[in-house]
This record gives structure tokens, C-alpha cells and sequence, in this order.
């Protein structure tokens, strides 16, 4: 049977069709094999996301092994069919709909009670949290309480009770405790600026600060003269105190402590680089530079003296404190007049200021 015109048209067309999609595919195959030499050459690795890998075993589907073969140039035909496989059963896969078995996960309340019992009362075992919880209404296994408290980090009761936290051994010596620190402050003179050394203490409940001493020369021997001026047992700022927290600087000699020690005060040295461990006394620097120091050009140490002097005066009478309950610490002694007229008062030229009732 002779081919019809038609139908003789057909197969030119397709043939012709055939020729470009064939030279289309040599130039891609070219294309494609230019870009793999470069990202050799480049040493990089080519990594594809989930979208472009469906992308591609979508379009593998219909291509034989063997054409894969020949045109896969960067992943294996083996890769494709296995991207295709986990197409096809991630369209089956249930799992998603599926309740999982066995008990249901703890709430994230009791895990953080778990955590928070654990934590502050440091001698407790599995056994005796999980009859607190059952007196409180919840009910917890003793294995549960044992892997929360794994997965938080937290050892067993026998390490966990040979050791008192920090915030418990501060909470259980409130009032015989105390802080001592320095700071530094700038101070202009003819002769340019003078770094001057400012040292303090501050007891942990009162919150009450004591300026022990100021100098540009801070050395061994005037801290040790210091610490016999603190402990002294007229009129020592130390001599109700029992501990005293301090940094590893220096200036606090083994003399220095052994003068403490001798003034019945134990001195307790912070690890290196914990400045968190004495928060009181780092928060006082806090204050006195953000709400004083940094508005004021110290003029001398002089200068200096008298502006920290009226600093404290300040913070002492004057500044309510957040930490205790926003009251003062030494309010002055006087008549309440809620009736009074209320003034703003101020110090060092308007830099410290307070409101107060006039007196009637």
C-alpha cells in the first residue's frame, strides 16, 4: 500500500520535529555536562531540596533505564527511580493519621513542676517528688519523674543533695551576708585623666551600701587597711556579717582575707569570670554609673568624693529600691503629711532628683 500524501506529511513533519527536539537535547546534555565541570571545578557539592527532587523523579518516570542512563548526568538513574519510589509511598503513607500508642507525653506543667521541685529541694529522691506531686493531684510515675529529670540535665539525689545552689546558700544567709566589689571612674586634673578605684560593700538584705574607700593607687595594703576599718567591732560595716562574696581581683590579698577571717568574717571567692554569682553588688555599679558618673565630669578626685558621697545620701534616703518592695532604705525620720505639697527635690545640680510631701 502506497502512502497517501497525507500520512507522507505526517512523517516529514515528525521527522523534522524528531531532529529539533534531538538537537535541543544535545544542547542541554552540553549544557548540563559545562555546569558540572565548573561546580567540580569550584569544589562545591550539589545539593537538591525535596520540590526539586520530586521534579525530577517525576520526569524520570517515563524515561527507560537505559536513556537514563545516557542522559543522568548528576545523579544516577538508581537515584531517580529511588526519589520516585518515596514519591509514590509518601502518597500512601497514613502514618500522619495514625494516634500513636502507648501512654500519652506528660504536660509541659508537670514536667516544669517535676524540674522545679527538683531544683529547690536538692535532697529529695524520685520517691519522695513523686508523693508531693500525688499531694498536689498529680499523678506521675516514678520512672517519669526519673527521665524528666534526666533530660533536663538534673543527676540523681544522692549527687544532686552533696551540693547547696547558689541562690539557696544566698536566700539561707540573708542578713548575715555581704558583697564587696570596685568600680572605676575617669577623673579629669591638670595633668590629664586619672583612672581612680572606688571600693565598696553592700549587705545582700538591707541592700545598704558602704563607700570603704576611694584612690588612684589600689594596692594590697590599702585594701588590708580597709578590711580592718569594715570588721572593726565598734563601728564596722561588717561586724553583724558572717560571709563576704568577692572576686578573685588582686587588690583582695591572702592578707586582706586573712584580716576577715580574723574580724570573724569568711571571705567566699567566686569562680574566675562569674560576675552573675555577686549580681547585688554588680547592680549597685549598675545604678550609681547609669544614674550618676555618666551625666557628671568628676573634676579631680575631690570632686569625685563628694559626688559619690551625694550619691549615697541619695540611694540611702531618697531612692526607692525594686528589689526590696520599692521601699527606701533609711527614709527620713519625720510626720507624715499626706497633706503636704509634693516638691521635687534635687542633687548635684538636677543630675539626682526625688519627689517627697513639704513638711506642714
Amino acid at each position: 500500500m502506497l502512502p497517501t500524501p497525507l500520512s507522507f506529511l505526517i512523517l516529514t513533519a515528525a521527522g523534522f520535529i524528531s531532529r529539533h527536539q534531538q538537537r535541543a537535547l544535545l544542547y542541554l546534555q552540553a549544557e548540563n555536562a559545562v555546569l558540572r565541570e565548573q561546580l567540580a571545578a569550584s569544589g562545591r557539592r550539589l545539593r537538591f531540596s525535596d520540590p526539586q527532587r520530586r521534579r525530577l523523579a517525576r520526569a524520570a518516570k517515563g524515561v527507560p533505564r537505559r536513556t537514563l542512563r545516557r542522559l543522568a548526568t548528576i545523579v544516577t538513574p538508581d537515584t531517580l527511580l529511588r526519589w520516585y519510589r518515596m514519591l509514590v509511598a509518601r502518597k500512601y503513607d497514613g502514618s500522619h493519621r495514625r494516634h500513636s500508642g502507648g501512654r500519652p507525653p506528660i504536660a509541659d506543667k508537670t514536667r516544669e513542676l517535676i524540674v522545679s521541685i527538683a531544683t529547690k529541694c536538692r535532697s529529695w529522691g524520685y520517691s519522695r517528688i513523686k508523693g508531693t506531686l500525688a499531694h498536689l493531684g498529680v499523678g506521675v510515675s516514678r520512672s517519669t519523674i526519673a527521665r524528666v529529670l534526666r533530660e533536663a540535665g538534673i543527676e540523681p539525689a544522692p549527687e544532686r543533695g552533696k551540693s547547696t545552689s547558689w541562690k539557696t546558700f544566698i536566700d539561707s544567709h540573708l542578713g548575715c551576708i555581704a558583697a564587696i566589689d570596685t568600680f572605676t571612674a575617669e577623673v579629669l586634673t591638670f595633668t590629664g585623666l586619672v583612672r581612680c578605684h572606688v571600693l565598696f560593700a553592700i549587705d545582700l538584705a538591707t541592700r545598704r551600701v558602704e563607700i570603704a574607700g576611694i584612690t588612684n593607687n589600689a594596692c594590697g595594703d590599702w585594701t588590708e587597711q580597709i578590711a580592718r576599718d569594715l570588721t572593726d567591732g565598734i563601728d564596722g560595716f561588717l561586724k553583724s556579717t558572717r560571709y563576704l562574696i568577692m572576686d578573685r581581683d588582686t587588690i583582695f590579698t591572702e592578707q586582706f582575707r586573712v584580716i576577715l577571717r580574723q574580724g570573724g568574717v569568711e571571705p567566699v571567692r567566686l569562680p574566675p569570670k562569674s560576675p552573675n554569682l555577686n549580681a547585688f553588688a554588680e547592680r549597685f555599679v549598675l545604678s550609681i554609673k547609669s544614674e550618676c558618673l555618666s551625666k557628671i565630669i568628676p573634676l579631680g578626685e575631690r570632686h569625685l568624693r563628694h559626688v559619690i558621697r551625694e550619691y549615697a545620701v541619695h540611694y540611702h534616703e531618697e531612692r526607692p529600691h525594686q528589689g526590696i518592695g520599692n521601699v527606701i532604705i533609711d527614709p527620713p525620720v519625720q510626720a507624715a503629711n499626706e497633706d503636704g505639697e509634693i516638691v521635687c527635690s534635687a542633687r548635684l545640680g538636677g543630675v539626682l532628683k526625688h519627689f517627697h510631701r513639704s513638711a506642714a
